[in-house]
């Protein structure tokens, strides 16, 4: 469950992003830490995304977020990266991830597998579709555990 505030800071973050050619891939706020914490994961479509892009980010993410005022109180603000290992989710997370490498992992198996590497296509309300060396593959989302993004190691095929 996401908190309410975060429709209007992923509004703020992206206005910020925009002009220093980033995504925003997410935002979440810690409130149940003191001080509570804001973090905002960021991706960088033409390069793999560099602490200078969370640098830059945050120095212009910073201003925007306190002239909005939208925490009362005192808060950290984190920018990352999403991890190699990172589990996608959201529909956002599905759209900026579209072409990247992933590894989706099924409960049970279909069609004789259990796991399969490939490029993210798309996530509908029934499957989730990737390309494995350009032949899209529909996993049925009722059998999907997970989505994530697949290690380097998993993506070279000897």
């Amino acid at each position: 469950m996401s908190h309410p505030l975060i429709p209007q800071i992923l509004q703020i973050a992206e206005e910020a992003a925009s002009p220093l050619g980033l995504e925003v891939v997410d935002a979440v706020l810690y409130t149940n830490k003191n001080p509570v914490v804001l973090r905002v994961d960021i991706r960088n479509p033409d390069q793999n995304t560099g602490l200078d892009d969370c640098e830059k980010m945050s120095r212009a993410l910073e201003p925007s977020l306190d002239e909005a005022n939208l925490i009362p109180h005192a808060y950290v603000l984190e920018i990352s990266s999403p991890g190699a290992d990172r589990q996608i989710q959201g529909d956002r997370e599905f759209i900026a991830f579209k072409g990247f490498m992933v590894n989706v992992v099924a409960n049970q198996p279909h069609d004789g597998k259990q796991s399969w590497i490939g490029h993210l296509v798309s996530r509908s309300e029934t499957h989730i579709t990737i390309s494995i060396k350009g032949r899209i593959v529909n996993i049925p989302r009722d059998v999907v555990e997970r989505v994530e993004l697949a290690k380097a190691e998993e993506t070279t095929v000897a």
